[in-house]
């Protein structure tokens, strides 16, 4: 699952269906998420925090583009709940090794 495109699009599948032990395999081991209101830093807290502790569980990432350079992919988006949009995202994702080394996400 080397492909940046593959690796990013099962990453939000996995979230969106609650796939947790999935996403936890597509994350490496230094796994870094920085994020508008702070950094999870490592695998098993950043699968934590998406099981456990986020605001809102059920939601889904709607994907709207993809631009791939090498082994950085930039997915645009929205998070969905509930047939709304919560909010506007653009992920940079960069894959090491067929798996997500490091994310970091802008919204609006």
């Amino acid at each position: 699952m080397a492909d940046p495109e593959t690796v990013a699009r099962a990453y939000y599948a996995a979230i969106d269906e609650g796939r947790y032990d999935d996403l936890r395999g597509l994350l490496g081991s230094g796994f870094v998420h920085d994020r508008p209101d702070g950094n999870l830093g490592g695998p098993e807290t950043f699968v934590r925090f998406m099981r456990d502790e986020r605001p809102l569980t059920d939601t889904t990432h709607e994907i709207d583009g993809t631009y791939a350079n090498g082994e950085r992919i930039a997915v645009r988006g929205r998070l969905c709940h509930d047939g709304g949009v919560l909010f506007e995202f653009l992920d940079v994702h960069t894959i090491e090794e067929g798996t997500l080394a490091h994310l970091r996400t802008y919204t609006g």
